[in-house]
């Protein structure tokens, strides 16, 4: 087991991040279910910080530091690598929701970049194939720098350098989902990660365990809790999209059974969804006897939702003290 004061020797993800490249080199890092099931993607710690050693190239060569990134991309390691190569290129991360139509995009997107002023927009080849053809519609986004790191040749690997940041650096922009007001911006420094990072680790007693999630990787509890602390602890993640979770939530105990996740967690709503919706058949192929943590948060928690769940689980091995609402 890892002592927290050998974690504590790092002031940022960047410099974590990079010498788990190495340590742990082709251990897996993410493993993305592409069809929420069985058609899966996968970086190794090594390849995910060859990704991001190669991002951060690129934008230190276009003089990125201390500029704002906006990331508009679908769920997959596409945006893992981007927000981790902002952070090697010293940049700041704003990720974005990314808007299944563009014309339920424009008040959202409008008050968001007139709030950062981003210089660079990353995003994925649908997303930029959206946007290239109605550029009219957001003269915001006409001036910008429009990429896909796809395209950013992995040997610009071994020319990176570690940026000049420290503890005080800002990191990304976390941003309010706009739904009942203009987006509101929250600075969150590399520092505020490290120190979260750790009172997660301890809070939840973490080791080494297998993350398995759907949450939104733009979201907060996604991006927080299920990208950076299995980094942090040098874990697993399994990943799907939220999509395929909700059009089958059986799919998010498959995967917790298949891969024998051991940490993994969602809103209220979530919980209810599988007891109202798994079928008998399904629940006789589902062993949820590995999961120790199944935290709920983000909304109001439910004792009635949490004992339902726990009855309806119970036959598939669910301990109901691996409930464990939070904050």
């Amino acid at each position: 087991m890892e002592k927290i004061v050998e974690l504590q020797n790092f002031q940022h993800l960047v410099g974590l991040l990079n010498w788990r490249g190495q340590v742990n080199n082709d251990q897996p890092a993410v493993t993305y279910l592409i069809d929420g099931e069985d058609e899966a993607v996968e970086f190794t710690y090594n390849q995910l910080d060859c990704h991001a050693r190669a991002i951060g190239t690129w934008l230190q060569s276009m003089g990125a530091q201390g500029e704002r990134v906006l990331l508009m991309y679908q769920p997959g390691l596409e945006y893992i690598a981007s927000f981790f190569g902002c952070l090697y290129g010293g940049a700041i991360a704003v990720p974005a929701y990314p808007p299944r139509r563009i014309d339920h995009a424009n008040d959202r997107l409008r008050g968001l970049i007139e709030d950062c002023t981003p210089k660079f927009v990353f995003a994925g080849d649908e997303i930029l194939e959206k946007f290239s053809t109605r550029l009219e519609e957001f003269p915001e986004l006409q001036s910008l720098h429009w990429m896909t790191t796809t395209d950013i040749p992995l040997d610009d690997a071994d020319r990176w350098t570690m940026p000049n940041i420290d503890a005080e650096s800002i990191a990304f922009l976390q941003y309010t989902s706009g739904s009942t007001s203009t987006p509101k911006g929250v600075i969150v420094k590399h520092g505020n990660i490290m120190d979260n990072q750790r009172t997660i680790k301890e809070g939840y007693a973490h080791d080494k365990p297998t993350f398995v999630t759907w949450l939104p990787m733009y979201h907060d509890m996604g991006l927080i809790g299920n990208i950076m602390q299995p980094l942090y602890c040098g874990s697993r993640t399994i990943a799907m999209s939220p999509t395929s979770f909700l059009q089958h939530p059986y799919r998010w105990l498959r995967a917790i059974t298949k891969y024998q996740g051991q940490t993994s967690g969602a809103p209220n709503f979530a919980y209810d969804l599988c007891s109202d919706k798994i079928t008998a058949e399904e629940k006789a192929t589902l062993d949820l006897s590995s999961w120790t943590i199944a935290y709920n948060g983000a909304e109001p928690i439910r004792s009635s939702t949490l004992v339902r769940f726990a009855e309806s689980f119970a036959e598939c091995g669910f301990n109901a003290n691996a409930l464990f609402p939070c904050y």
